[in-house]
């Protein structure tokens, strides 16, 4: 039950941050050329492998309640934030993440800018697709590291790191635009509630608590977290109609 459940959270977490990364890098190649955008998002890629393959084994070597309680924190702080936005996102309290607003306003900066094409590169390509690798490619680094080291399976995590990627590629070839059909505001609510499972299991043992069940008590988390939410999303729903009817009423 805890594989499957990690594979998932892998998944899932790798696959909003790839998709960020990757409406990026397509507007970057679109309006400016593919052959910078494709260097930069190598070069990304290979500095994220090094920085994997010289801290990652740093990992092994912290005790593992030790390091269960400061992943569990981390991914709580992480989870919790997620969780936040999709939860005022689903109530109608924040806006709904735009893939193809973000495709737009990033393909709009490309074209403003001149090209650069010393050496034959366009560094403005360049440089914006390989920051928004690298960047979105650390999240997925450290959710990848932190997961598969204290669950003991770091192969089940590059497992489902690996699944997401084969995923938003596959779909970024096919659709050659914005993924905008990934439904991104579920992605981060299912991500935030595992996120916020994983980190209250994972602190609680390296606490020192024992669970009913063991891995069993994984999918029970899961579930009294998806009840909340559904609750506070009703909740704020209601209160944001409230909110537009007094102002109806006003005007």
């Amino acid at each position: 039950m805890n594989g499957a459940f990690l594979i998932l959270a892998a998944f899932l977490a790798s696959s909003v941050e790839m998709v960020e990364a990757l409406t990026i890098v397509l507007a970057v190649g679109l309006t400016r050329g593919w052959r910078s955008a494709l260097i930069g998002t190598g070069a990304a890629l290979v500095v994220l492998a090094l920085i994997v393959a010289l801290f990652g084994p740093l990992l092994a070597r912290i005790p593992l309640g030790t390091l269960r309680l400061i992943v569990g924190g981390l991914l709580l702080i992480f989870g919790i934030q997620w969780w936040r936005k999709a939860v005022l996102r689903s109530s109608g309290f924040k806006a709904l993440h735009d893939e193809d607003a973000t495709f737009a306003e990033e393909s709009e900066a490309a074209r403003r800018q001149g090209q650069d094409l010393r050496a034959g590169l366009d560094w403005y390509a360049f440089t914006l697709a390989f920051k928004s690798v690298l960047l979105e490619g650390l999240e997925v680094a450290f959710i990848v590291v932190t997961f598969g080291a204290s669950a003991g399976r770091l192969d089940l995590a590059i497992l489902g790191a690996a699944a997401a990627l084969i995923v938003v590629l596959a779909a970024g070839v096919l659709l050659h635009r914005p993924l905008s059909q990934v439904p991104e505001n579920t992605l981060k609510f299912a991500v935030g509630l595992l996120l916020s499972t994983f980190g209250t299991f994972w602190a609680a043992e390296g606490a020192g608590a024992i669970w009913p069940g063991g891995d069993a008590a994984i999918p029970v988390i899961l579930v009294v977290y998806a009840l909340v939410s559904w609750v506070l999303v009703a909740a704020l729903r209601r209160e944001k109609q409230g909110q537009l009817g007094r102002k109806e009423v006003q005007v």
